[in-house]
């Protein structure tokens, strides 16, 4: 089996995290051979064709180099609201990402194309599905959904993508469920990325409190809920904070200094995963008060760690944090219940090692690579069978 893997996000080097699931599947479907190639858009310094542990990633240039900026830092959504330029570059990318689709076909000749989220590459598996007699898979990782809820036009795209490609999955079931109430009949299967499991695992744990953030400083991931969470804690933690790409620093400083928490807090550039990992088990535990999170892949890293988990009971995150057995689940939105749930978890007498180790044998099971690797081979037969009706 032949499958051609379409990304607006993929690593632009090996130790790159952004779109790092993405080459973490097609490694784990090639090792029960499933045979995958990468096309993605370019971005200053990569080379148009290229190797990533065994994966061969076709780069296409969609604009003038200045303008190539909207891939890989996850504000495409943004700079094609506020400028008009990068919405040029929007109309490029989808005209670029369609003829390198269609040569990659011709030359690769694969039984399956797999869009990671729906848009772009979902759009541009829908027209080279019309034109070439290929089955076509869509998997939705979060970002792309909430563009539905927040766009008329969007969610009527949505709704064509989905009549037009032959399986939908998502890496949750929150995030099935929201495909569902966009594009009622459409059939969405639940079916997560994989984890490099053996890259995340337990070790010693930090001797003081010591709480982990990772993810971008913008509402949905939620950090300002934290820092208040933690001015309200009878606990006095300190915080390590694991900045996301594309974020600005600015606000959340500030409101640090508001709060009186500066010193309490270091800040970390987003890190290869061996230092993920190192912060992860040196952490009492991770926080994560994100909203209408897609899946939540770093509560899965933490877990792996033999990390706890204190989170919002939000989008796709209970998959992976079951309250009282993984971790500690609170109403989105409530820092006081967050800063109580901090504080119960501090005055553990294990501080949660009994929930990180009883998460680790969850997500074990549930996000190897091999696990998901056979679970998207199942998938892509069935898009095949339906295609073929």
């Amino acid at each position: 089996m032949r499958v051609l893997f379409l990304a607006h996000s993929f690593p632009r080097h090996i130790a790159d995290p952004v779109g790092s699931f993405v080459l973490r599947l097609a490694v784990a479907l090639r090792e029960i051979d499933v045979e995958v190639r990468v096309v993605a858009p370019s971005a200053p310094g990569l080379a148009a064709l290229e190797t990533f542990d065994g994966i061969p990633v076709r780069r296409f240039r969609y604009a003038p180099r200045p303008m190539e900026t909207l891939a890989y830092a996850g504000t495409m959504r943004e700079q094609v609201r506020s400028s008009p330029l990068a919405a040029a570059a929007l109309v490029g990318l989808l005209g670029a990402d369609f003829a390198a689709t269609l040569s990659s076909i011709t030359e690769f000749a694969p039984t399956v194309v797999h869009a990671h989220w729906w848009f772009p590459a979902g759009v541009v598996a829908m027209g080279a599905r019309a034109l070439r007699d290929v089955a076509t898979v869509v998997t939705m990782h979060g970002s792309d959904v909430r563009m539905t809820q927040g766009s008329a036009a969007a969610a009527r795209l949505f709704r064509v993508v989905a009549k037009h490609t032959d399986r939908m999955t998502a890496v949750s079931s929150w995030l099935a469920r929201q495909a569902a109430a966009v594009a009622p009949g459409s059939m969405t299967v639940v079916a997560p990325m994989p984890i490099e499991t053996g890259a995340f695992s337990p070790g010693v744990r930090a001797e003081d409190e010591r709480l982990l953030f990772v993810g971008k400083l913008n509402a949905q991931k939620g950090v300002a809920h934290l820092l208040r969470a933690l001015a309200q804690a009878r606990r006095t933690p300190s915080l390590d904070i694991i900045v996301g790409v594309g974020s600005d620093e600015t606000e959340t400083r500030r409101l640090a200094a508001e709060l009186g928490l500066t010193e309490r807090i270091r800040w970390h550039p987003l890190l290869a995963q061996s230092e993920l990992a190192d912060l992860y088990r040196a952490a009492t535990a991770l926080v994560m008060p994100s909203v209408d999170e897609g899946l939540g892949l770093v509560a899965a890293e933490a877990l792996l760690c033999g990390t706890p988990v204190i989170a919002f009971d939000s989008g796709g995150v209970p998959d992976i944090v079951k309250h009282d057995r993984t971790g500690i689940l609170v109403p989105p939105g409530d820092e006081s219940a967050l800063a109580r749930a901090i504080d119960a978890l501090l005055e553990r007498p294990d501080r949660g090692a009994l929930l990180g180790e009883s998460g680790r044998r969850e997500v074990l099971e549930k996000f190897s690579p091999r696990a998901v690797a056979t679970r998207y081979r199942d998938v892509y037969v069935e898009a095949e069978a339906a295609r073929a009706r």
